[in-house]
Parts: structure tokens; sequence; C-alpha cells
């Protein structure tokens, strides 16, 4: 097993058992000083333990995971960031490693690879699964349109994006409810979370900005 075991490392996922269970796999290994569920407590814990390594999920409350490394490296330029997430989507790697990740690995890593990975980032390497390695290439070749992922939309998720859409369509709220078989409560909750996350007004600025981006 790889020796980690001065390691100062901080979890960050919003589902608790996985956080359990990676540091129940690493534990051992190297030294959880805390964990995180969202933007705000990530920010919070990394900020006042200053870890040698973050493994941070993509989709996080709060704006995902590429807002946590943009809030912590002005201040903490020495915390290493390995993105961990069920994910392998091109637009998340490019978007994570962006902003300023040294690796990306999904969650299909076991034990091993996972802290030889961590200590390699820790040392100044870049890490990737495989598979994703390939999109960074592609991305400085030019064979992916980096300018075409959307930070904004990166703050919203699944759902948000779905009732975004919907309305930008010109849905009313009852037929958002109805389309993805939610309460009208719950679409009017979306929406409001979404205008203040894109900072705008109104659903009509709403419409704009997803035609703009070629979503509707």
């Amino acid at each position: 097993m790889t020796d980690v075991g001065g390691l100062r490392v901080v979890i960050v996922d919003d589902h608790a058992m996985f956080r359990a269970g990676v540091r129940h796999e690493i534990g051992q290994h190297c030294n959880v000083v805390g964990e995180g569920e969202d933007v705000a407590t990530a920010v919070a814990v990394i900020v006042a333990t200053e870890p040698d390594v973050v493994l941070l999920d993509v989709h996080l409350p709060g704006g995902g995971g590429a807002e946590v490394i943009k809030q912590v490296l002005p201040t903490r330029p020495d915390v290493k960031f390995l993105a961990l997430s069920v994910s392998d989507a091109a637009q998340d790697v490019i978007g994570v490693i962006r902003a300023g990740a040294r690796g990306y690995v999904t969650k299909s890593i076991n034990s091993e690879e996972l802290l030889e990975g961590m200590a390699r980032v820790a040392a100044g390497d870049a890490v990737f699964s495989p598979r994703l390695a390939g999109f960074v290439l592609d991305a400085f070749s030019g064979a992916i349109d980096v300018s075409a992922i959307d930070e904004e939309l990166d703050r919203l998720s699944v759902r948000e994006r779905e009732v975004m859409k919907l309305i930008a369509r010109g849905y009313s709220y009852r037929e958002v409810a109805k389309e993805l078989f939610i309460s009208i409560k719950t679409v009017e909750t979306h929406v409001s979370s979404v205008l203040r996350k894109l900072q705008l007004s109104n659903r009509h600025q709403l419409t704009k900005w997803a035609t703009d981006r070629h979503l509707v």
C-alpha cells in the first residue's frame, strides 16, 4: 500500500455515506483532517485545516467543486485538489482542471490507486484516470472547445438545469411540475435558486440567457 502517512487530507462530497466510505478506506494510511458537504463547508474546513490534498467531488450544493477551488487557491495556493467524481463528462473534467485541480479520477478507482494519486498530486504531479486524460489532451489540442464550457451553467444542479430549460421554453410552473413529476412549490424553489445563482431578475432574462447559450 502506498505510504502517505504524513499526508493531511480533506474529503469533500455531498453524500455522507460516501465520505465515510472514503475515510474508512484511506484513514489508516493518511491523516483525514476534515470533511465538507457543500461549497461553504468545504471552503471553511480547507481554510481552517490547510490540508495537503483535498479529495473533491465535482457536483456540490452551492456552486460545485470548481467554485471551492476558486475560493480557496487565492489565499491557500499550496493546497492541492484531486477531483474524485462519478462523472466522466468532458465538461466536468475540463471545468475543474481549469479552476486549478491537479487531477481527476472517477469513483470506480480502488484504494491503492487513490492513495497513489493523492501522493502524486501532493508532490506536484498531475493525475488522471486514463480515459479522462484524453479530454485534457483534446482541450489543449483544440479538439474540445474549452471556451464552450460554461461556468455559470456549472453552478446549477441537474434538476435546476431541467427546470431552467423548460421555463426558458415557455412552460408554466404547472406544466414544469407535471413534466418533471414534482410539485409546483418545488418548481418555484428551483426557479428562485436558478435566478439567484445566475444573478437574473425574472424568467424573461432567464429565457434570453438560455437562448444565447443555445440551450433551448
